[in-house]
């Protein structure tokens, strides 16, 4: 009799020990599954970067965490972006002109299709790059945008580089990240 006893224990004690395993196996799965939808969010629809040097400032300062989407977005002037430049980098900047537009830069002003902007969110006079490829008027072609920063002075962009392709772009910048905030980024 003890050896019945025994052998049922261990029976107990298996199946306990099955039940344990099936239970870490369904976590598993699970969590694979959750970092699989994760992946796919991060990787097609929404994403995030930071904000570098202090060209976007008074909008957005360095080490700024940008919540951006990728999916459905019908990008526009005015909008900050998050695009890839010439060199490789990825740069948060506002598009400023878009294919077919003429873009110049004249008396500290900037001129889009011959009107002078009116931009309440820059910092600074708008001045052509020292040294920059673009030469003004602009025109772009088919599939481009132009890009600048907000802070005129202290700014990496298309005055430097020229325009960049519309497919260069990551994503539009939705919010502002904080500690314990998201704040919602004024386009236009």
């Amino acid at each position: 009799m003890r050896r019945e006893k025994g052998k049922d224990g261990r029976r107990r004690l298996l199946r306990k020990y099955d039940g344990l395993k099936y239970g870490w196996l369904q976590d598993t799965k699970k969590f694979i599954l959750l970092l699989a939808v994760l992946f796919f969010m991060f990787h097609n629809v929404v994403g995030f970067s930071f904000v570098k040097g202090e060209s976007m400032e008074p909008t957005l300062y360095e080490g700024d965490m940008v919540l951006y989407t990728r999916l459905g977005v019908q990008y526009q002037r005015g909008d900050v972006v998050s695009v890839r430049i010439p060199s490789g980098e990825y740069y948060v900047k506002r598009i400023i002109a878009m294919e077919g537009d003429t873009v110049e830069i004249r008396d500290g002003r900037l001129y889009l299709n011959d009107e002078c902007l009116t931009e309440p969110y820059i910092a600074g006079e708008t001045q052509t790059a020292a040294g920059g490829i673009v030469r003004y008027p602009y025109t772009l072609q088919e599939g481009q945008i132009f890009v600048m920063g907000d802070n005129r002075s202290s700014s990496m962009d298309s005055r430097s580089f020229g325009a960049v392709g519309i497919r260069q772009i990551k994503g539009k910048i939705w919010y502002r990240a904080g500690w314990f905030y998201l704040h919602k980024i004024q386009n236009r």
